[in-house]
């Protein structure tokens, strides 16, 4: 249809419309108002297009809430006399969402919403029927105690009524359960409290159950004095129903009110019910099984202390005979020859297997820890080994609750632990990995506060277990749970020798980092290795991994294993010293900014600030220089418009950036300028005297030799040198966010009119233009290597513009998407 004839389609869409007709049915004229437009599709529009008004009536009320509530929902009250059920369980939304969104007063929402809610709480589809019933129940925590009683409480009355149909008195039931503690006491008694018997006794076991379950809400809105009196009392009757299901909310409603009663009510009255219950429950139907196994951890906390030595024994033998359940009928036959109700049994059984390892940790309370082994030892033996993989789950969930509340006894897991380490099915290792760390601290200190010397010397078959279990995570396509397993092994330096993790688990690490295609993988794996490094306390292995470290990642051929690289800076900042960073990876990730490819440039320019942390002045000034220079080199030579961006802020972001300073050094070399030789003693209080900045004041530059090596003056008339220089590189060549000067260093590098304090110097120090050694080279030119510690071996790798571009940005490993932006180098 032309725009030109004053029409625009329903921005909804509206699907298999085809021939013009269809078209023009589904539009209106643009020119419309919004609530214009809304009461003219609820009196002449299709039913989507009334759908699409509704569910849009919490924006109308927001924008126009008076012409909404005068106009629009009068038109929405006649469309749901005859809407269908996607039109009502919009609408039931849409209220509730006005509601919540408090874009009325409650008052006005009472008046103008409740009356359509209360009317098709009865519709005839259950699901229309429990929306609006939702929305009802949201309203009910709201509204002030007058309006529930008129509303809501008195037609209540009659609506409970066994003349009223099954439906009514279903939404009765969960009306009584809400409302119960908005009343005061005589309220309750006079008004709520007879229909609550009364549809306790219902005719229907539908509406006993219902009612039942709304029991426990009841309680606690009456107070402990009217539970005892009228709840328990209807409690006791309903299990003994004759419907299986009002005797299962009977229990269970009753397992959630233990606390409510005193020791006599538990003892006289509930404590025998629970046994008669569970007597019957092997003949009744599987779902009270599933029930009664799920509630047993809640049992045995409310009846604790009731039991005689021969109801404790009963029970907890009833217990252990649910742990086996459906184990007994195990015959190894096909399942495609088994009976379907069979198969539907063994589906029950296995989840009350499963609730009873839920529950585990509960009856370990139950029977005292100091008699786990004879007492439950052989069932928790079973549950770590049941067929089913859900049983396993689950008790590999609760381990860790259980080697805490075993203690020094926790040695008596440590087989079980191997077990579910080497289980099949990554499931369960994902589940026991999350409290690993904490589970082998237990099992390495035996429960106790100091750790053993010989480290876990008693579970000679751990660190194979985890060996085989970190391969499986490896071989399966669950990376995350393979990422997960690595993050966890960080806590192995607190657990076993230093040895066995180099002998064992460092290269592993390392081999993960350079061949792993899952990024999240490689990080992991990465920052681990960093952990096993820091807590090496042998210098060779340490020298070994280092060396590794720069050669096979920061000198890698591949480019993926380069950024890799970097990120392992990242990590050795986070967890080394500064000085460890500076002493032997400082050098070899400035390096990096002579890659050609322009992912691994751009990752090392975000990577600047934190690398320019570790400083300290005045002992890392030949660092800070060597920053300096490849900053600069990329500011002026970076051909890469991406890569460019990045370093123009990156300068911006280091030039703020304010230095570390030793105070001790500084003091120092001032007395040795000043040709006074100072002692110890003076020295050190000196150091008293003063108190130490933390960062490198703005008003004390520290010069920086030059490329020739020249020394750093220290005097008034060096500071006030630098002072001017910095002056003229900002104030005079206007260098502002628009990076007008840096635009000009990039576009042409052979200027030496020009010299930005790329990495802060303006604040700490800065390169004077004067400096002879400086000006008889390139202006923009910057070391193509650099001479790292002696043991270390030395970086060889050229600028972008000399390297083969194919040789050194190709990637060993599998072709994947980079990270960051890939391109091909410079040439």
């Amino acid at each position: 249809m032309s725009t030109a004839m004053g029409m625009l389609p329903l921005t909804l869409p509206v699907y298999g419309c085809n021939t013009p007709e269809e078209i023009e049915r589904l539009t209106v004229d643009e020119d419309l108002s919004d609530i214009e437009r809304a009461v003219y599709l609820l009196s002449a529009g299709q039913d989507i297009q009334g759908t699409s008004v509704i569910a849009n009536l919490p924006f109308l009320v927001r924008q126009n809430p008076a012409e909404t509530l005068r106009r629009v929902l009068p038109k929405v009250r006649e469309v749901l006399h005859v809407a269908g059920v996607e039109m009502q369980l919009t609408a039931a939304v849409s209220f509730r969402t006005i509601l919540q969104e408090e874009s009325v007063s409650i008052h006005t929402y009472a008046h103008s919403f409740l009356q359509v809610i209360l009317l098709h709480l009865e519709h005839r589809d259950a699901g229309v029927s429990n929306a609006w019933l939702e929305t009802l129940l949201s309203v009910i925590e709201v509204l002030p105690k007058e309006t529930l009683k008129h509303e809501i409480l008195n037609p209540l009355v009659s609506k409970a009524q066994l003349s009223q149909t099954v439906q009514s008195r279903l939404v009765s039931c969960k009306i009584l359960g809400k409302m119960t503690n908005k009343f005061d006491a005589h309220t309750i008694k006079r008004e709520i409290l007879p229909l609550v018997k009364s549809l306790c006794q219902d005719v229907e076991y539908e509406v006993r159950s219902c009612m039942c379950r709304q029991l426990e809400n009841i309680a606690q809105g009456i107070g402990t004095e009217l539970t005892k009196s009228v709840v328990l009392p209807e409690l006791i009757e309903l299990s003994r129903d004759e419907g299986s299901s009002v005797r299962l909310a009977a229990f269970e409603t009753l397992v959630n009110l233990l606390d409510v009663f005193d020791t006599d009510d538990r003892s006289q009255t509930i404590l025998p019910l629970v046994k008669s219950f569970c007597e019957k429950s092997f003949k009744a139907d599987e779902s009270i099984l599933i029930s009664l196994s799920f509630h047993l951890g809640k049992l045995c906390h409310g009846l604790y202390g009731i039991f005689t030595p021969d109801q404790h024994l009963r029970f907890l033998e009833f217990y252990k005979k649910l742990c086996t359940l459906g184990l007994q009928q195990e015959n190894g036959h096909n399942e495609n020859q088994i009976p379907p109700q069979i198969l539907e049994q063994e589906k029950k059984y296995i989840s009350v297997r499963k609730n009873c390892a839920y529950n585990f940790p509960a009856m370990i309370v139950f029977v005292d820890p100091k008699n786990f082994h004879m007492e439950l030892y052989s069932t928790f033996f079973c549950l770590c080994h049941d067929p089913e993989v859900p049983v396993r789950y689950t008790i590999a969930i609760c381990f860790y609750e259980v080697s805490k509340l075993l203690n020094s006894g926790v040695y008596l897991i440590h087989k079980e632990l191997i077990t579910l380490l080497q289980d099949e099915s990554l499931e369960v290792l994902d589940a026991l990995i999350d409290h690993l760390p904490e589970i082998l601290e237990l099992m390495s200190t035996g429960g106790e506060s100091s750790v053993q010397e010989n480290k876990l010397s008693s579970l000679p078959d751990l660190i194979p277990a985890l060996t085989a279990a970190e391969q499986r995570a490896a071989a399966s396509l669950k990376w995350r749970t393979h990422e997960k397993l690595l993050q966890k092994y960080a806590c192995l330096p607190h657990i076993i020798s230093s040895d066995q993790i180099y002998y064992r688990f460092l290269q592993r690490m390392f081999t993960i980092v350079m061949t792993n295609n899952v990024l999240p993988v490689q990080k992991a794996a990465s920052r681990t290795l960093c952990i096993f490094l820091r807590y090496n306390r042998k210098q060779e292995q340490r020298h070994e991994v280092i060396q590794k470290l720069i050669e096979q990642l920061g000198q890698g051929k591949s480019y993926w294993n380069r950024l890799r690289f970097l990120d392992t800076c990242e990590f050795i900042i986070e967890i080394f010293s500064k000085s460890f960073f500076c002493k032997y990876f400082f050098l070899p990730a400035i390096e990096l900014t002579h890659d050609p490819v322009a992912n691994v440039r751009m990752k090392l320019c975000y990577l600047l600030p934190k690398v320019k942390s570790t400083l300290k002045i005045p002992a890392d000034k030949h660092l800070l220089q060597q920053l300096e220079m490849c900053v600069r080199k990329l500011l002026c030579q970076e051909k890469d418009k991406d890569v460019l961006a990045i370093v123009k802020r990156t300068v911006l972001e280091l030039d703020r950036m304010e230095m570390s300073m030793d105070a001790e050094q500084l003091e120092k070399e001032k007395q040795q300028s000043d040709g006074r030789p100072m002692s110890e003693k003076s020295f050190e209080k000196k150091r008293r005297d003063t108190k130490t900045p933390t960062t490198l004041p703005k008003s004390i530059p520290i010069s920086v030799p030059g490329p020739s090596g020249t020394s750093t003056p220290s005097t008034s008339k060096e500071i006030k040198k630098s002072k001017l220089i910095r002056s003229q590189s900002f104030n005079n060549q206007a260098f502002h966010a628009k990076y007008g000067n840096l635009d000009k260093c990039a576009s042409k590098s052979s200027t030496v009119g020009y010299t930005p304090s790329v990495s802060g110097l303006g604040k700490t120090s800065v390169v004077s233009l004067t400096d002879d050694s400086f000006r008889t080279r390139n202006a923009c030119s910057a070391p193509t290597t650099f001479s790292p510690n002696a043991s270390l071996p030395g970086t060889s790798r050229g600028t972008g513009n000399s390297v083969d571009p194919k040789s050194s940005g190709s990637k060993e490993t599998p072709p994947r998407k980079a990270t960051l932006k890939s391109r091909k180098s410079n040439p």
